[in-house]
């Protein structure tokens, strides 16, 4: 790079509700440009919209940032040389440059109130112009200032365009972007109450907190003009600008958590997802590791550590990509297979507990072996395993039972034979079982498959389930005996 400055980024988001995908896409952009140039990735909470802000979303926010391992250098909860990183904290700041603006005449007090700026905007729209404000106290004096002062109106300060200018500013992945500033608003900067508005407040501390590029999402493009306006203003450096593209939804448009469950961070939390498969595919979501193997086919499982040491955020695609949770799938199955049986049943753990059903670590680390093979995301080990740990495993019904080519006395009778070979084995390891209830089949002149059909059945509560053998040893003899008791009763009136 060019700048020679250190490089410092920040992920700056509104606790306005729960952590958008495409906002952890944006962090991890972030991250890893840091990581990638021995920089420091800041978080910083942008809470100047008191009316949406919402108190639990600022812990949600960072327990998701944490979960994706997006570890910040700076924050609210470590400090830093460049805090509070808190907006609604540094008040004071934005009301000092507000003021400093309009002492320079780069901006104004404006005292309309929210229904004569309506009315401004409606008569602008029937005059064929754009809605919107029509700059009238730019006319102002002080003197005028004074006196609405003393009849007690508010006021807020207004960005003082320079109409006969034309803004331009470099896009590290758009390129040149120009803009006639006289299609610009005089955006509002401090608002009635003491907030600043968005436009002014992450200028201020961008400069503060010396931020040398900002990389954020393309809906704030077309205000960038106004944000270099504000630099020019105050004479400061402007950072390195980087505009990312939307995230897409399949379907098409926008992602958005109104419409889609998925966008949000909570969907993979608590869906099962490992936050190496989720990062690993934000990776590709606007941009691509690039990266092939030795037979040249492109790799597709790598960590964002790997990634950020190959990051170039001039390779960024200038349009939306779709999030794809069917690949996203696929890869979360493939993490899961790297995982070992130790770490897959510590993830494991906490969604059999989410389903109310305690499963002791050891237990889980049988099972891990088990049903890794098949498993995509972490919440299928309940579904696959979850009978292991209740107690009320339900009694299947006889027709169930029953597989074809045999009749229910022949499947009563295979049953028996199965509980009385278990009752009487010498221990209940998997190899043994296995070489008794095979003994089993042939004396019965039955296929395997029939045979052991209505064993598993009757023991999980599942016509498919992990491995029978290994899943009995699991149970333990007793629990086994037992549900093979429950289901030749249940056979016992069956014609």
């Amino acid at each position: 790079m060019s700048d020679s400055r250190p490089v410092r980024v920040r992920f700056a988001p509104s606790p306005t509700g729960d952590l958008h995908i495409g906002g952890v896409r944006t962090a991890q952009f972030n991250w890893m440009f840091a990581r990638r140039h021995g920089g420091k990735f800041i978080l910083r909470i942008e809470d100047t919209d008191q009316k949406r802000t919402q108190e639990q979303s600022l812990s949600g926010i960072m327990d998701g940032l944490r979960w994706a391992g997006l570890h910040w250098d700076e924050g609210p909860d470590i400090g830093g040389d460049y805090g509070p990183y808190i907006q609604s904290q540094r008040l004071a700041h934005y009301q000092y440059w507000a003021n400093w603006l309009v002492e320079h005449g780069k901006a104004y007090r404006a005292y309309e109130t929210p229904e004569e700026l309506e009315l401004i905007s409606a008569a602008r729209k029937a005059n064929g112009l754009p809605p919107g404000y029509d700059r009238r106290a730019r006319q102002l004096t002080p003197e005028d200032w004074a006196r609405l002062d003393a009849e007690g109106k508010p006021y807020v300060i207004r960005l003082k365009v320079p109409l006969d200018e034309e803004t331009v500013f470099e896009d590290m992945v758009r390129g040149t972007i120009r803009v006639r500033n006289d299609t610009l608003q005089d955006a509002v900067l401090l608002k009635a109450d003491g907030f600043p508005t968005y436009h002014l407040a992450h200028v201020v501390d961008d400069h503060l907190m010396e931020i040398s590029h900002v990389i954020r999402a393309e809906e704030w493009i077309p205000s960038t003009p106004l944000h270099v306006i504000l630099y020019q203003a105050f004479g400061w450096e402007l950072p390195k600008f980087c505009h990312v593209p939307v995230i897409l939804h399949p379907s098409g448009g926008k992602i958005s958590k109104r419409k889609h469950p998925e966008a949000s961070i909570s969907y993979f939390i608590k869906g099962g997802y490992l936050p190496e498969a989720v990062t690993n595919f934000l990776c590709n979501v606007g941009w691509n590791y690039g990266k092939t193997d030795e037979n040249g086919e492109e790799i597709q499982v790598f960590t964002k550590e790997e990634a950020a040491e190959v990051f170039d955020i001039t390779r960024v695609t200038q349009t939306g990509t779709k999030f794809d949770v069917v690949k996203l799938k696929w890869l979360n199955g493939e993490w899961i297979r790297r995982l070992s049986d130790e770490a897959l049943a510590r993830r494991m753990q906490p969604f059999f507990e989410a389903a109310g059903l305690t499963a002791p670590y050891e237990t889980l680390l049988k099972v891990a072996p088990l049903v890794k093979e098949r498993m995509k995301v972490l919440t299928d080990a309940v579904e696959m395993a979850g009978f292991l740990f209740r107690d009320d495993v339900p009694v299947p019904e006889p027709s169930a039972l029953i597989p074809k080519g045999l009749t229910a006395e022949q499947t009563r009778a295979a049953l028996q034979l199965a509980h009385n070979a278990l009752a009487a084995l010498p221990d209940f390891e998997i190899a043994t079982q296995e070489a008794a209830l095979r003994d089993g089949a042939e004396r019965l002149s039955i296929k395997t498959g029939q045979f052991f059909s209505p064993i598993r059945l009757a023991v999980t509560g599942q016509s498919v389930s992990p491995p029978l053998f290994e899943v009995m040893a699991i149970i333990g003899r007793e629990k086994v005996l037992a549900r093979l008791e429950r289901a030749i009763a249940a056979l016992q009136t069956t014609a």
